[in-house]
């Protein structure tokens, strides 16, 4: 699912079980974890299982993924990736930085936010185009959606800048495809400095969307030119 959402330099693995993979968790990422409940080693270690096959893919040797600043993956020199896991959905995206400048990936449950939670992550013009969308079609979950894109922005953007990014830093417009199931791109404009990826400042991001399999997905990759 996510695969279809990153170019050709990306590779992505997924998983739809975190059964019996913390057993393969390195020593240091266990010590992480030691004191989690069951639930959350899982998904712990399913996404770090996803990265070890796709460092394997690209070639690489397989790696510890331990957390660096902020929480986010901390990436052996020369690769750039993204994780995301939610009930059911486990997923790494990696690439080497020579390929792209950063990435960033997420999925959610295909489901509204809970009540008010739209409000706290959205701008009041995303929540008019929300609207519009929702009227044209309401069998998208539009608001998980938008804050669905405004993580996959965040992780593209954190480790460009080393700072965090409000939801309310990124005006995001979504443009549907018109053919087959709910799908698209959207564009996130930055309402703060962008960062500087060789010698251009980026004023925003560029992204892709899905809705499938009780899912939404969503990908941002930042080519170097």
């Amino acid at each position: 699912m996510i695969e279809q959402l990153l170019p050709g330099s990306v590779v992505a693995v997924e998983s739809r079980d975190h059964t019996g993979m913390d057993a393969e968790l390195y020593p240091e990422e266990a010590a992480l974890v030691s004191r989690a409940v069951a639930k959350r080693r899982g998904e712990f270690a399913a996404v770090r299982v996803c990265a070890r096959r796709a460092m394997a893919t690209l070639g690489l040797p397989p790696q510890p993924v331990l957390p660096g600043e902020r929480g986010a993956p901390d990436w052996q020199a020369g690769l750039v990736g993204s994780l995301t896991h939610c009930e059911g959905y486990y997923a790494a995206a990696l690439a080497l930085s020579a390929d792209l400048a950063s990435l960033g990936i997420d999925a959610e449950p295909a489901a509204p936010l809970p009540d008010g939670v739209l409000r706290l992550v959205s701008l009041p013009a995303e929540r008019d185009r929300l609207g519009r969308l929702e009227a044209d079609d309401p069998s998208v979950p539009w608001d998980r959606l938008l804050f669905s894109a405004k993580e996959a922005v965040y992780k593209a953007w954190s480790p460009l800048t080393g700072k965090w990014l409000d939801f309310a830093e990124a005006d995001i417009e979504f443009t549907v495809r018109p053919d087959g199931p709910p799908r698209g791109g959207f564009r996130a404009r930055l309402l703060v400095p962008g960062p500087r990826v060789g010698e251009r400042r980026l004023d925003g991001f560029e992204g892709r969307w899905t809705v499938r399999d009780g899912f939404v997905a969503t990908a941002v990759s930042v080519p170097h030119a």
